[in-house]
């Protein structure tokens, strides 16, 4: 049931990120050739595609953890004993999870603080775009949640035919 759960919300993120950078990526080639072919450009096109690209950017962060993505010191894992490595990862694991949880707290606090601003282009709240930051630190939480035993017994990673450390890096 857990391997269920785990597999749907690893695809709807990608999903979800897949459709995020189509979407920035059309309206922004749409932007520039309007703009080089009538020399007028959609007004709503950079608000938009930034707004993207945040959400995309948060959503992405716990698939980039998942797969070992983020940029990682791990010589001294590797220079100590297995059992000093295993506490070591242990300390890791839980100063990334209050960090992600401390994070979700603030950013629920900075969202509650901006839902009142309005963006300029498209006239909405401000607070449905950073709302990405909670989202998104929940969700890398909730990918820590997963890979925490196969990270703290052997420092490894989610293995994917499709995705590796270097790929996930480079969403």
């Amino acid at each position: 049931m857990l391997n269920r759960i785990e597999r749907i919300l690893v695809a709807c993120n990608r999903w979800l990120l897949i459709l995020l950078l189509l979407a920035m990526a059309c309206i922004v080639f749409a932007n520039v050739v309007l703009r080089y072919t009538t020399g007028d450009s959609i007004v709503w096109a950079e608000e938009v595609a930034r707004h993207l690209m945040i959400w995309g950017t948060f959503l992405g962060a716990g698939l980039v953890l998942r797969f070992g993505g983020h940029v990682a010191i791990d010589n001294l894992h590797q220079a100590v004993s297995t059992r000093a490595a295993r506490w070591l990862r242990t300390v890791v694991v839980v100063g990334i999870g209050i960090f992600c949880l401390v994070m979700t707290y603030f950013s629920i606090l900075y969202v509650w603080a901006t839902r009142f601003q309005t963006t300029a282009a498209t006239d909405i709240p401000i607070s449905f775009i950073y709302v990405a930051m909670p989202v998104g630190f929940l969700l890398m939480f909730v990918h820590l949640l997963f890979i925490v035993r196969g990270y703290i017994t052997d420092g490894s990673y989610i293995e994917s035919g499709e995705m590796d450390a270097e790929a996930a890096a480079s969403l």
